[in-house]
């Protein structure tokens, strides 16, 4: 816990330090006024939650927790919370001046079990969460559908995501 605790400062204090750099390193009137600003992340780098709500395991899920495949053993449990802290976070990126933010969808957390089940409605709901809190600060979503991650379920039945009967 500690070493989350110690994480999220780091980050906090990374993005507040980004923030008054970015303010005084240009002058947004030199951008044509559509020009957008943005921010985006990969779910599995920033979610967390791996088995929050009904989502199942991801093929990057498993694939972290195998021995030595990941130098220091890290994986993408907690991450950097984004499932719980998106609130925080959309505040944050406001204050950076954002007004977009590309992320991706974790099919694992909508569809758990692939093609062969049904669509979760909890996975659904936090996404809906996080589109709104980010369009209530002004901030324009772009969704991944695809970043390279896909339910165990379907990486155990045909093989990788390379597999035709995947995509």
């Amino acid at each position: 816990m500690k070493q989350k605790a110690f994480f999220l400062v780091v980050y906090v204090g990374f993005l507040q330090l980004m923030s008054s750099l970015v303010s005084s390193a240009f002058d947004r009137s030199e951008f044509p006024p559509s020009f957008l600003f943005g921010t985006a992340t990969s779910f599995y780098q920033i979610e967390g939650a791996y088995l929050a709500g009904n989502k199942s395991l991801s093929n990057w899920d498993v694939f972290t927790h195998l021995p030595k495949k990941i130098v220091d053993g890290g994986t993408g449990d907690v991450a950097d919370d984004h499932y719980h802290w998106y609130m925080e976070d959309a505040k944050l990126m406001h204050s950076l001046g954002a007004n977009s933010y590309r992320f991706s969808i974790s099919w694992s957390r909508i569809l758990p079990r692939g093609r062969f089940g049904e669509v979760d409605s909890i996975g659904i709901e936090f996404y809906n969460r996080l589109i709104d809190a980010i369009l209530l600060k002004g901030i324009q979503p772009f969704v991944t559908l695809n970043h390279y991650d896909i339910p165990q379920e379907l990486e155990d039945r045909y093989g990788s995501w390379l597999s035709p009967q995947i995509q």
